[in-house]
């Protein structure tokens, strides 16, 4: 089915189905849940791992038994995106509900010695903020990547406790960034101590929820996990010399073996989690997440999609979605409604009952009342830029997709074609005609608001 809606049309559904919904009074009461309190989350976002590299997404080669459990016990969805094809700009879209580009932020954050000054502004309308407002405990567990000066840091942003790393990747046992510099932290405290990253996140994660008293929490759980350099666990090493500005062939060394062990690791992790939560008796009034930030590098699987991370064909921005909320949504349920991060913030203040203050609409919609089977699946516009190295953009329409590539525009219908391999432009022109201008206006708007607000030069400035 194709979506008709006009650029005009879509805004007024976004604050029809975003943030009017996320202004009702409380989503447990619209479905009907008789939760004693306002739920818990638990978010857990993996870093570039492949969209087919979990058993329920059908890997073969690697044993993820307990993220697996979450499709199990809750809804799959076919059809989700991370916000962009790399991981700032996902983070971006996540912590704010609104598109990255808003605050032009499309590139990965570079390392502190060249990015110090950049980041995330602070807004007073972030996701850990709102929430933290409305009585949640807040934390952050792992990687952040939105910047490095206090006044960009998690706990500027709403995130009552920090513990991890804020460049893009570190080193799992030195744990330094790729300047060679130290670079764990918590919350703005340089801290040191030893352990393989991935176990240190998830030991900490497993200590914040054993130590929640009676307020609800949210819980950001940042792997880097399987993110390079491939280092494997309980196999300590310093991953080759950050110092020397590598090239991506050099920190990228490993092997598939390498990341599935990581992959693993991390697993086991997420099992961890889950075992705290029952251990708390808090599984039935947690919603717990699963999500990658992006899609997957060289050694993942994004079988059956097209290309890979830092693209936006559908290797390199859709992502597995796993949903478990117990009482609201049915187990084992599978869903093609089509969904981006952002959509998890609107989602998770809805499913909090937190009121988003006055400003500017999310873009984002609250999926949860459609995962639950409570209303219809919705055709959704959604948006995507590269701007560096090469320019890359697509928009998807319902089930059509244009990718603007290397100055060709090419048409899928990704329903039928996920791995966009036959190019229907010649077929359909009118779809084509219609979906260019969505996307020339799009850019339009989110450009003219980074320049408003100040951050269109200051975020994309480059050494």
């Amino acid at each position: 089915m194709e979506n008709k809606m006009t650029p005009i049309n879509r805004r007024e559904f976004l604050y029809a189905t975003g943030a009017g919904l996320v202004a009702a009074a409380g989503f447990s009461s619209r479905l009907g849940h008789a939760a004693t309190r306002q739920s818990n989350v638990v978010l857990i976002v993996m870093d570039d791992g492949g969209f087919g590299d979990i058993g329920s997404y059908g890997a073969s080669d690697i044993s993820t038994p307990h993220i697996d459990s979450l499709a199990r016990d809750g809804v799959r969805l076919t059809d989700f995106y991370a916000n962009g094809p790399t991981c700032s700009p996902t983070r971006v879209g996540l912590t704010t509900g609104r598109y990255q580009q808003r605050f032009a932020i499309e590139a990965p954050l570079q390392n502190e010695s060249v990015a110090a000054e950049q980041g995330l502004p602070v807004t007073g309308r972030s996701l850990p903020e709102l929430l933290r407002r409305n009585g949640y405990a807040t934390a952050l567990l792992g990687k952040w990547h939105l910047g490095y000066k206090s006044e960009y840091s998690p706990n500027a942003h709403g995130f009552d406790y920090f513990y991890g790393f804020k460049n893009g990747y570190t080193d799992y046992y030195q744990h330094t960034n790729g300047d060679g510099r130290p670079d764990l932290f918590e919350n703005d405290k340089p801290v040191t101590e030893t352990g393989y990253m991935t176990d240190m996140i998830t030991s900490r994660s497993v200590r914040f929820i054993r130590d929640q008293k009676s307020k609800p929490f949210f819980l950001e759980v940042s792997y880097n996990a399987p993110h390079w350099p491939y280092q494997r666990p309980d196999n300590p090493s310093a991953a080759v010399d950050h110092a020397r500005h590598l090239q991506p062939h050099e920190a990228q060394a490993g092997t598939r073996a390498d990341y599935a062990a990581m992959f693993e690791r991390a697993d086991q992790g997420v099992g961890q989690i889950l075992a705290a939560l029952r251990e708390k008796g808090l599984e039935d009034n947690t919603i717990v997440i699963y999500t990658h930030d992006n899609g997957g590098e060289w050694l993942s699987r994004n079988a059956p999609l097209f290309n890979r991370k830092g693209t936006v064909w559908e290797g390199g921005i859709r992502v597995p979605l796993l949903v478990r909320w117990p009482g609201v949504l049915a187990k084992g349920a599978v869903s093609g409604q089509a969904g981006m991060t952002m959509d998890l913030t609107a989602s998770i203040l809805a499913a909090s009952g937190t009121r988003l203050p006055a400003g500017p609409a999310l873009d984002g919609i609250d999926i949860f009342p459609i995962l639950a089977g409570r209303a219809p699946e919705v055709d959704r516009t959604l948006f995507w830029r590269v701007v560096v190295p090469n320019g890359q953009c697509a928009v998807r329409s319902g089930d059509w997709k244009l990718v603007v590539d290397g100055g060709s525009s090419l048409l899928f219908n990704v329903r039928n074609d996920v791995g966009e391999r036959n190019d229907l432009t010649n077929q359909r022109m009118d779809i084509a005609q219609r979906l260019r201008p969505l996307l020339t206006a799009w850019e339009a708007e989110v450009d003219a608001e980074a320049k408003a607000n100040g951050t269109s030069e200051f975020n994309r400035r480059r050494p």
